[in-house]
């Protein structure tokens, strides 16, 4: 698997996804086929998304790799992701904060914290907390993040996350209306308190379910 490993990270940085030395070690290190279904191992390495039960994904390598490249996430930050999932990004994040930083990760449906959970004590990452909530309201005991990122696409960004961001920070959502296709937008907390929005790019995630996001996981088509 290490192999496949260094084959994927080798094309993500060819087609232009992987830039930064950082996420390019932290794409090296983690052990993507820890984190999917056991049937879908052998596809681990694929640059598509894959089921991981309960209507939920995990996301494509390539996507991934945008979406870290555009958050500059450094050492010793805070680090808040909404949706969990299988807990690879939560791992990835993990490497890019090393021990001196923190991440937290909600996740709403109990079943999946779990796996995610587990899959992160497995590989060495057990220091990740793993929330069972509503992502759409942050984690407010420990806010201010220094980066937020949300890996399930809303209308617009939940206000209690935006209050959450800390001065400079960054937060990185999948944006849309649509079903089928978002943009993947960054949104940087500037020091009078403003938003800058930049956009990066069409992508695809499932629905941000919560009090601030859809009340169901079926949007607009």
């Amino acid at each position: 698997m290490k192999e496949k490993r260094k084959k994927l990270v080798e094309s993500l940085i060819r087609w232009g996804y992987l830039k930064t030395r950082e996420v390019i070690n932290a794409f090296l290190k983690v052990p993507r086929e820890e984190f999917v279904r056991e049937k879908y191992r052998v596809s681990a390495y694929d640059d598509q998304p894959l089921p991981i039960g309960y209507g939920q994904t995990i996301s494509a390598p390539s996507m991934i790799a945008i979406m870290l490249e555009s958050l500059d996430v450094k050492k010793g930050q805070k680090v808040l992701e909404i949706g969990t999932g299988s807990g690879y990004n939560a791992a990835l994040l993990a490497e890019l904060v090393g021990p001196e930083g923190k991440v937290v990760s909600i996740e709403r449906i109990p079943e999946l914290a779990n796996f995610g959970r587990e899959n992160l004590r497995r590989t060495g990452y057990d220091w990740v907390k793993v929330i069972v909530g509503d992502g759409t309201e942050g984690y407010k005991e420990e806010a201010p993040w220094d980066r937020i990122l949300v890996t399930a696409c809303a209308p617009q960004i939940p206000k209690p996350l935006i209050e959450q961001l800390a001065v400079g920070g960054k937060l990185g959502a999948p944006l849309g209306t649509n079903y089928m296709h978002q943009t993947w937008t960054v949104i940087e907390k500037e020091t009078n308190g403003g938003l800058k929005y930049e956009e990066k790019g069409g992508c695809a995630f499932v629905p941000l379910v919560g009090k601030y996001g859809w009340r169901s996981t079926k949007p607009a088509l």
